[in-house]
């Protein structure tokens, strides 16, 4: 939450010796913060300037003491944290200068450490016939002392020397800024980078807040006077944008899903969307709610599902890297395989060789679907089975034999199957995305599976006519299809209550598991290569446990309400890159430090993501931590001797990845759904609270409130628009909720130490 800016660093990677930069990019928080719908554009990289790469803070005190016979500005430098490296050991020699009026003095030099601890005071003598005016700027700057050549910069702190007339002892943290060169921009000589990026900032409020919110949304679709009704729901869909509404019904899957009522949360919006859709040609097919909904349930429960059905034959696709082509427009003679021996191929022989090779493909995906009824996840296949009963209770006709099947295999070929096809990536079929020739291989199989999941009723009504060689296939598919779909929703509705709603959304209950490097703890003497040992890992909700291998039975763990912070550790503490630390606490509260280490940063990365994550809500988390290891009697980050002493740099917030696999978060899902009703209030105010004149109000919208007063006497009847009283709830709860934020707010400002930060 405290970050300044952010770099993009472009590479040139070498296999010998130090890789070198060739350009980078920086944008402030404040630029980006600044637009509400982020970064989006060709930006060009600048010439990296070594001075204007800084990072970290110094903690100074500086002051005029009174009562001497000279006037002197008095600076105690106590110590920094989180500098930059600037040796090649990833360590920097820092000492520090203060200057004023052109005098100047130094602190010593401490040697190899990016956590320098000082406590030394240094004095300058100023002419008071030059302070009449209050003039002038307090300098303090740090340097990374070098043996050879000249010293590097690593940041400054500037103190307008009028502020020490005002506040007679002036101490805190200052962040440590630039030179003030400014980058140049070398007209794109150096290439340019396209960046989205967004900044969203949240502050989350303890569960209580929240649950107001909750049981509305809850009341929507376990009491619904008629689904016909305005709910909290419904109006959250009104209000929602069509940018958001794929983030919002994800937010309110993982919502249900934590209340153990997605089921029901489905067929509410299903239920709505059918009775309102009078032809079934159109039915499911905007990006409603509804529609959303669905698409997102699929992906939040059903992903190692869709693994197994497709991830051996992407694989395979992927592996044999097949010329396919079947469009005429688009066949390239001198990109296929030489098939016959008598010459060069012709037009008709890649399009036959082509159609073999799809057929073959797209009879192993079918094949592989219809056999997996057993394999999907029993709260996919009940709600399917609600959405089949809401179909066929609404279209009886018997021209409308189909549509009950066609809104099932709709959301299940439609938007999950045939997606994850085309995509990989983002299914995370794959760690990368398709070379040219094997997306194109994939579009087509996803074309042929999308006309599948439509039951061959739109076959040679198209353009693409090319795709005949498919049909008979895909027409010879329809009749399993229909039987696997019969198959899928026979299910008992009593099965999904009987699991824990965790593991519906995570059926193997592990977050993240694979290989990772731990280091031996008895092996300190060891050198730092032979010192990490491989292990494999599984990181669950309630543990971090590792192993030999994976098939080994014998397993060392950590409770995850036991960690205290995860965080990375300085390359120079063991020499060695993508190191990070598992501290956490024992039965005696003595603290604990398993060192890890991981193949690449993006892997890094993950487990730092994903172990925060899951200890997200840990009681006894550190402030603070040491980014170094105790070795050789002292730590390498801040040299400090006595192995208990408190961290010298502080802890990290959790962060998210956005992953699937993350686990429920309810009061971030909430705050989620707070902000977008916040932002349609004066909306849903209007449309349900303010009253028309009652000459305009039709019969339809109004409702006479006849209750018994207290006293006996019938109460006032009173006019209300449908949804008015379920408005009037949410508006309040909104409204809470606001002024449960700026009181949270004020109080923060009231606890923050005074602790003075550069702008």
């Amino acid at each position: 939450m405290g970050f300044h800016s952010l770099s993009f660093l472009i590479m040139d990677e070498d296999t010998i010796g130090h890789d070198d930069v060739i350009g980078k990019i920086t944008l402030s928080k404040e630029a980006i913060g600044s637009q509400a719908k982020g970064i989006d554009s060709w930006l060009n990289l600048t010439t990296v300037d070594p001075d204007e790469d800084v990072q970290g803070e110094i903690h100074l005190s500086l002051q005029l003491p009174e009562g001497t016979k000279k006037t002197i500005l008095r600076c105690q430098v106590i110590e920094a944290r989180d500098l930059a490296p600037r040796d090649i050991s990833g360590t920097s020699d820092p000492f520090a200068r203060v200057i004023f009026n052109n005098r100047s003095a130094e602190t010593s030099i401490i040697k190899r450490t990016r956590f320098p601890h000082w406590g030394e005071t240094l004095e300058l003598e100023l002419d008071s016939e030059g302070l009449s005016g209050q003039q002038g700027t307090v300098t303090v700057e740090v340097w990374d002392w070098d043996m050879v050549g000249k010293n590097d910069f690593l940041g400054k702190v500037e103190i307008p020397f009028s502020c020490l007339h005002k506040t007679p002892l002036l101490e805190g943290w200052f962040r440590l800024l630039p030179l003030g060169n400014n980058e140049v921009d070398v007209g794109g000589k150096l290439g340019a980078l396209r960046l989205k990026v967004r900044l969203v900032e949240d502050r989350i409020l303890p569960s209580m807040y929240y649950q107001p919110l909750i049981d509305l949304l809850v009341e929507s679709v376990i009491s619904p006077a008629e689904v016909e009704d305005s709910s909290a729901l419904t109006m959250l869909e009104e209000v929602t944008t069509v940018e958001s509404r794929q983030d919002v019904a994800m937010t309110l899957v993982k919502i249900y899903l934590g209340q153990g009522l997605v089921v029901p949360f489905l067929d509410y919006l299903n239920t709505r969307e059918v009775n309102h859709t009078t032809d079934p040609n159109t039915l499911f097919r905007s990006n409603s709610l509804a529609s959303k909904a669905m698409e997102q349930f699929m992906k939040a429960v059903g992903m190692l599902y869709l693994h197994e059905v497709l991830k051996p034959i992407i694989n395979r696709i992927f592996d044999e890297r097949k010329y396919i082509e079947l469009d005429p427009c688009k066949i390239d003679l001198n990109r296929s395989r030489r098939i016959s021996f008598k010459g060069a191929v012709s037009e008709a022989e890649v399009r036959d060789s082509s159609a073999e090779m799809l057929q073959g493909y797209l009879t192993s995906i079918i094949e592989s679907i219809v056999s997996s009824v057993d394999q999907c996840p029993s709260v996919m296949r009940v709600a399917f089975k609600q959405l089949h009963k809401r179909v066929e209770e609404q279209f009886t006709e018997p021209e409308n034999e189909d549509v009950k099947y066609l809104a099932i295999s709709g959301f299940f070929f439609l938007r999950f199957f045939a997606p994850a096809i085309l995509t990989p990536k983002l299914f995370h079929l794959r760690d990368q995305h398709a070379d040219t020739r094997t997306s194109r291989t994939l579009l087509l199989l996803a074309k042929a599976l999308q006309s599948v999941g439509n039951l061959g009723l739109q076959l040679g009504h198209g353009k693409e006519q090319w795709m005949a060689p498919l049909h008979p296939i895909i027409l010879r598919s329809v009749a399993c299809v229909k039987d696997f779909l019969d198959k899928l929703i026979d299910i008992d509705h009593d099965v999904v209550l009987e699991v824990p709603q965790r593991a519906i959304l995570l059926p193997s209950v592990i977050v993240k598991e694979g290989y990772l490097h731990k280091h031996k703890a008895e092996g300190t003497q060891l050198l730092s290569r032979f010192a990490f040992k491989k292990r494999y890992f599984w990181l669950t909700s309630e543990t971090l446990s590792y192993a030999k291998t994976s098939e080994w039975q014998v397993r060392s763990s950590i409770p995850i309400r036991c960690v205290c912070a995860i965080e990375r550790v300085d390359e120079n503490a063991f020499q060695q890159q993508n190191v990070m630390q598992v501290i956490s606490q024992n039965n005696d509260g003595q603290l604990q430090t398993m060192y890890i280490q991981c193949k690449n940063v993006n892997e890094l990365n993950q487990w730092l993501s994903a172990i925060r994550k899951v200890s997200i809500y840990n009681e006894r988390m550190l402030p603070s931590f040491h980014p170094g290891a105790h070795r050789s009697g002292k730590w390498t980050c801040c040299l400090q001797a006595e192995r208990t002493v408190p961290g010298c740099s502080r802890t990290h917030s959790a962060v998210t990845l956005g992953d699937w696999s993350d686990p429920l978060d309810p009061d971030v899902e909430t705050q989620m759904i707070f902000k977008q009703l916040l932002q349609g209030r004066d909306k849903l105010r209007k449309k349900y609270l303010e009253m028309p004149d009652d000459d305009q109000m039709s019969n339809k919208e109004i409702r006479i409130n006849s209750d018994v007063s207290p006293d006996g006497a019938e109460s006032i009847p009173q006019l209300m628009k449908p949804g008015q009283s379920v408005a009037a709830r949410l508006l309040v709860v909104i409204e809470d909720l606001e002024q449960a934020h700026v009181t949270f707010q004020h109080r923060e400002k009231e606890d923050t130490p005074s602790v003075i930060l550069n702008p």
